[in-house]
């Protein structure tokens, strides 16, 4: 035994990291915010988890049978599977959870894993990437933490508590019953979960950082990497770094030798590599370059590890803004929080990518992170793309608690190019305009800049400017200038830098045109929200005609569940947004486009659907970068004017159907042109989608766009049909929306999943296990023993050779729509099974991992059923052990719903995502009256 364990040992110093997906194969249960019973009963043994190591209880026990919870894959978000509730919080959307809720504010997750024997001797750690919220962990029983945050990755060192060559448990439980953010923040596992694998002597996680300086034709690239010893010996290595260009070919390298650490001691080891003519990070070139960090131990490679960076050089200016690789940039920004129509905060890796490029369509650069530090695929996204950033801390403070937060969010994403700024805070009103709010900024600012140097420190602000924050903190972010005087702020603070990190705040409905406050629907013309804050067109003036303002962000790019201003229930959804919470263009969008891009743009509003208005006076609107644009209604001109820069030009228009164009002119040459029609009613489904074609991996999505056209073949704005859809192949729909801010309908149609107890389980001593008189449905067992009132000891054993027991199930009236399951655990060491009288089971051993018995219409019924259960008992081990008492539950599974949605003016959305198996998938969408439309896509 000893040599084996020395030959793992070996094995697992030799191998080199692994990065391994734990996102599929989990279980999922809601359980409950303060009754034990409903919350699976975790933390009432008399020693708990905080008691006694390895006690985890409940659900958190390795033992606990978890076989009735759904079955689920992350990212997983159980808020956005809710309904809609006047009594939930507002602000994250109405959906029914949280304080109100305590049956759906926690959730449990289970998953089952193997870890080999050769990984004995290995560092293992469990990471996550965010969970929300209050998460505890649990593996094998053992507490290794508690993570208060939604918003921070965490990871647990687990290499000791693993069963090397069996079955592991890991248990999580998160708790949203309080609220962290103003905004829908979701629920859950909704980011990925990792197992990394290394040796013990290895790249520390997020262990290296580099940072890059322009010489001239070369690039000095600085790499520090931190390299821990978790072994209980001393090691020595060495270790090398090289920089790999996007093609894979090593362009510099560099290599220090002969290092050593203690047991459980680290050391941050530098080297500057210098590369010729590198390749530079940017907008338009968004160039990657990998460093990888290997060590080397007696000449075998014990660890590698690659970091994605980019070649790049950012600097601000005080009078004349940002400059990226020495080019000045404007900074044309958008907000953002982390939710998407149909799947919540839980969205797929592919859909940040369809996000990031919507945004840039309309000549965004650069992307806050409001008002949390995102998951890492965003910036993964944003380094690909081209995206600047503004990566920002959830909570101001100079605890150790809110520090070390700080200093997670930097140390995790410091590699990444896009990322220009930290964010120490978001509109901290208790202190923004005080002395304590100059403090804390003074001392958080200073606490970055120990971790990074090369950033810019901001913080947003939306009071108290010349005071406070203000005054302390290196780069200003303004959010609404409608009441500060930014002229007067630069002039009595020279050298600080300073943006615009909020700003517009309009508020509108998709494709709606005039307001209708009874359905809660807002004019999508530009408009100023009140006093207290600027147009869009407005904000965009005052920051493009001031070239020491670096720029600004608009607030928001994409709409986002909650805050639904200046309404309540039933809106839902907020109404700021360039784009919907689908990513459909709002008319604000074109605006921006026009003057963020060097495209052509010519774009009418509103649409020319206007029956029952002939006659009457309709605002007409052209959004176009040209510099005259001609109106022109059935062929006629309405006239021709001159665009001022950064504005928009305004027609008054009486109604009558037919054709609307306008004709941009640049230096008297028809440009660009932009026309609207009239159209029929609805006569067809039109299906698109984003790619031809997804990775067949479980993970990738492709997002179709449903819109209803007429027997012409044009679109039609105002349509509100209600679409079923069909999937079938290797794909599922994983979401649905359609950008109405007052949609209460279902975001995802799933299994409903309940649970039936047996109860009042009574017990009989028979002197036979061969067909007892027991078992008959209708045997009167009034004066059995209650079950396991006899303690299980060496002479129960002798004294009972057969144990029967009896109980009852009540089954609803709806249990005919559901496929039902009893999930049984052994009561006996041999036992034949029945249900109200009819055998399902004879003689089966016990079985340590449960048995499963569907029980048909046939056998059950609704209201009260009973079982019976024939045995040879159990009989404890030893003194201390307990043998089971539990029958196990019985399950009911009522199949998910047709997946609908209604369209709103026109449009909706449906995100599928592969099951993990090449073919094709067809989404078949239909409606009444409307052509049925059908739609294909390879998975490969």
């Amino acid at each position: 035994m000893l040599l084996l364990a020395i030959s793992a040992s070996l094995r697992a110093q030799t191998q080199v990291r692994e990065h391994l997906s734990m996102d599929f194969g989990w279980r999922f249960a809601l359980g409950h915010a303060y009754d034990p019973a409903k919350d699976f009963y975790n933390g009432t043994s008399d020693f708990s988890y905080f008691a006694k190591t390895g006690y985890g209880d409940g659900a958190a026990s390795p033992d606990f049978d978890d076989r009735s919870w759904r079955k689920i894959n992350l990212p997983h978000d159980w808020a956005v599977e809710q309904p809609f509730s006047p009594k939930g919080s507002g602000t994250h959307g109405y959906k029914a959870i949280g304080r109100n809720f305590p049956e759906a504010s926690v959730g449990w997750y289970r998953k089952k894993f193997t870890v080999p024997p050769s990984d004995l001797g290995r560092h293992i750690a469990i990471a996550f990437d965010g969970v929300y919220r209050n998460s505890i962990v649990w593996v094998n029983g053992h507490y290794l933490g508690t993570e208060p945050s939604g918003y921070n990755s965490f990871e647990y060192d687990i290499s000791e508590y693993l069963n090397y060559g069996s079955e592991n448990v890991i248990a999580v439980r998160a708790d949203v019953t309080m609220e962290e953010g103003w905004f829908y923040e979701g629920a859950g596992i909704y980011r990925h979960v990792w197992l990394n694998k290394t040796n013990p002597l290895h790249v520390a996680t997020n262990g290296t950082f580099v940072t890059t300086q322009l010489k001239g034709k070369t690039a000095d690239v600085n790499a520090t990497a931190t390299v821990i010893n978790t072994d209980k010996k001393v090691r020595s290595f060495n270790l090398s770094e090289s920089v790999v260009d996007a093609d894979g070919k090593t362009i510099a390298t560099s290599k220090s030798q002969s290092l050593r650490l203690k047991p459980f001691e680290s050391q941050d080891i530098k080297a500057v590599l210098t590369v010729n003519d590198p390749m530079l990070w940017s907008l338009e070139n968004p160039y990657l370059h990998k460093l990888i960090t290997t060590i080397e131990e007696n000449g075998t490679v014990t660890d590698q590890y690659q970091t994605t960076f980019g070649i790049r050089s950012i600097r601000f200016d005080v009078n004349e803004g940002f400059f990226l690789n020495g080019k000045h940039v404007e900074i044309k920004g958008t907000n953002n929080h982390q939710d998407h129509a149909g799947v919540g905060t839980a969205i797929p890796d592919a859909l940040q990518d369809f996000r990031i490029r919507t945004l840039k369509g309309m000549g965004c650069n650069a992307y806050r992170c409001s008002h949390n530090p995102p998951t890492p695929e965003l910036l993964d996204a944003c380094d690909r793309l081209g995206m600047l950033v503004i990566d920002e801390n959830r909570l101001m403070g100079v605890s150790s608690t809110e520090l070390n937060d700080l200093k997670r969010m930097i140390v995790r994403d410091r590699n990444h190019p896009s990322i220009i700024s930290w964010s120490i805070g978001n509109e901290e009103w208790a202190i923004e305009g005080n002395i304590t709010g100059a403090r804390i900024a003074a001392i958080m600012q200073a606490y970055a800049k120990t971790i990074d140097s090369t950033r810019y420190i901001t913080a947003a602000i939306s009071g108290g400017i010349g005071n406070g924050i203000s005054t302390v903190i290196d780069l200003l972010g303004y959010n609404y200038v409608a009441t500060k005087n930014t002229d007067e702020q630069h002039k009595k603070y020279p050298n600080q830098f300073s943006w615009g990190t909020e700003e517009g705040s309009t508020v509108a409905s998709r494709g709606v045109y005039f307001d209708d406050k009874d359905k809660h629907q807002l004019a999508a013309y530009d408009r100023k929200q009140n006093d207290f804050f600027y147009s869009l067109e407005q904000g965009w003036k005052h920051y493009a005609t001031r070239p020491y303002l670096a720029g600004m962000f608009i607030w928001t790019g994409f709409d986002y569940r909650g805050e639904p201003t200046p309404f309540g229930w039933p809106s839902i959804e907020s109404y700021f947004g360039m784009v919907d919470a689908c990513g459909f263009p709002k008319d604000d969008y074109y605006y921006l486009k026009s003057w963020w891009t060097d495209q052509t743009v010519v774009h009418l509003l509103p649409h020319w659907n206007w029956k029952g208005k002939e006659g009457q006076d309709i605002p007409v609107w052209v959004y176009s970068n040209c510099n005259e644009v001609e109106l022109f209604l059935n062929k006629k001109s309405l006239g021709k004017k001159a665009m001022e820069p950064n504005g928009h030009l305004e027609w008054k228009v009486k109604y009558e159907a037919g054709t609307l164009e306008a004709i941009g002119y640049k230096k008297g040459v028809r440009v660009g042109s932009d026309i609207i029609k009239t159209t029929g009613d609805a006569a067809q489904i039109k299906l698109s989608v984003d790619r031809p074609a997804i990775k067949a991996d479980k993970k990738e999505v492709a997002v179709i766009t449903v819109q209803a056209n007429d027997t012409n073949n044009l679109f039609v704005p105002i349509t509100d049909n209600e679409i079923t859809f069909a999937i079938t192949g290797p794909g599922k729909i994983i979401g649905a929306g359609n950008g109405n801010q007052t949609s209460l309908e279902p975001d995802q149609y799933i299994d409903q999943i309940s649970t039936v107890k047996i109860d009042n389980l009574k017990e009989k001593i028979v002197n036979s296990i061969n067909n007892p008189a027991e078992v008959a449905a209708d045997y009167d067992d009034n004066n059995w023993q209650k079950a396991f009132k006899d303690d299980r000891n060496n002479q129960f054993g002798k004294d009972a050779i057969c144990v029967i027991y009896r109980g009852s199930f009540d089954m609803p009236q709806n249990m005919k729509d559901a496929t039902i399951t009893w999930f049984y655990n052994s009561l006996g060491k041999e036992q034949s099974i029945y249900v109200n009288g009819k055998q399902i089971a004879s003689q089966i051993k016990e079985n340590k991992n449960g048995d499963e018995f569907k029980l048909a219409a046939s056998i059950v019924h609704p209201g009260k059923n009973n079982i019976t259960i024939v045995t040879t008992p159990l009989i404890k081990v030893n003194i201390w052990t307990n043998v089971n008492m539990n029958p196990g539950l019985i399950q009911l599974v009522y199949p998910a719903a047709a997946w609908k949605r209604k369209l709103f003016n026109g449009y909706a959305q449906v995100i599928v995502q592969s099951t993990g198996e090449p073919g094709e998938i067809i989404l078949t969408a239909q409606s009444p009256g409307l052509k049925t439309n059908i739609l294909k896509l390879q998975t490969q």
